[in-house]
């Protein structure tokens, strides 16, 4: 999932680029673990700054239009360019293992059932 380039102005200018791990809901839907990824793509040579966000589930159907609420918990390496498609694909899949590691240590597993994510119907915060 990408955020929108009005999503992406409004991060904090002092955020540091590179890859992070976290928890994301889709709507109301369940909470997941992903990996976010902040900067310029180096390897696609971007020229605007992205923030993309895996996250570590199957979804049945996509979910353009709907709300994607993410708690972004901590830093996994910073942002670097490939020397091919293959090293960054296996750069990917370390960070999402990474994430996975770190997501289920307890004092990032609480973080999952935080009422963030369980905001009623309509109500949209931004943190």
């Amino acid at each position: 999932a990408n955020f929108s380039e009005q999503v992406v102005e409004s991060f904090p200018s002092d955020i540091s680029t590179g890859v992070y791990y976290g928890w994301a809901c889709v709507g109301n839907g369940d909470v997941h673990k992903m990996v976010l990824s902040i900067g310029w793509n180096p390897f696609y040579k971007n020229i605007k700054k992205s923030v993309e966000i895996h996250i570590i589930n199957t979804f049945k159907d996509d979910f353009y239009g709907e709300i994607l609420s993410i708690v972004i918990i901590g830093y996994i390496r910073s942002e670097k360019t490939f020397s091919s498609l293959e090293a960054l694909i296996s750069a990917i899949q370390e960070d999402i293992e990474e994430a996975k590691r770190q997501l289920d240590l307890p004092e990032h597993l609480k973080l999952k059932e935080d009422n963030f994510f369980h905001l009623p119907e309509g109500k949209i915060v931004n943190h």
